[in-house]
């Protein structure tokens, strides 16, 4: 069991007959009264998203949940497939779960997945990624005025905010989670 003081992002938790992952939460303690835990709750079977609040300390049962290594091998634009890097088994997931990280790995890059009693739920991207800058605005001499940016397009197609230094051709690493510029690889 986990109550709601346990709650963390990416948590799976056992809600109205199905499982959910929490997107988002947040402990409130209003002046007057009992304390609650707002969160933003996603269905894995529906792929619903739905705000729900709790009273603070409701218990909930805890999915069990395990991480695996996988190698993205290719994405053909409805599912992306993916490869287990122990028993060598190919599966995919619908391209709409996983758009987001999509846009930071390269074919045959190594990620963790997320499974949720045995059924593959989410990927999880490394702290950094190092991608290749494919288009920017050249940089000017005597550009160096500090927290100036601007857009760049990376080989995967992601855009992020960069220094104005950086030019097409470098190497970068990019915090996925955030889609923010970390520094030159």
């Amino acid at each position: 069991m986990v109550n709601t003081n346990q709650f963390r992002n990416g948590m799976h938790i056992e809600h109205r007959g199905s499982v959910w992952r929490i997107v988002e939460f947040q402990h409130v303690k209003p002046g007057k009264g009992g304390a609650f835990v707002r969160t933003k709750l996603k269905n894995l079977e529906s792929g619903a998203v739905v705000e729900d609040t709790f009273r603070a300390g409701e218990k909930f049962p805890r999915v069990h949940t395990e991480v695996k290594s996988v190698q993205f091998l290719y994405d053909d634009g409805s599912d992306a497939h993916f490869m287990d890097q122990e028993t060598y088994e190919q599966f995919a997931l619908p391209r709409t779960e996983v758009a987001d990280e999509l846009a930071y790995m390269l074919p045959s890059s190594t990620v963790q997945i997320l499974q949720v009693n045995g059924k593959p739920s989410g990927l999880q991207l490394p702290a950094s990624v190092e991608l290749a800058v494919a288009e920017t605005e050249p940089g000017v001499r005597g550009d160096t005025v500090s927290n100036v940016t601007k857009p760049a397009t990376l080989e995967t197609g992601a855009v992020v905010q960069v220094p104005l230094f950086v030019d097409v051709g470098e190497r970068i690493k990019v915090d996925p989670r955030e889609a923010r510029y970390i520094s030159r690889a």
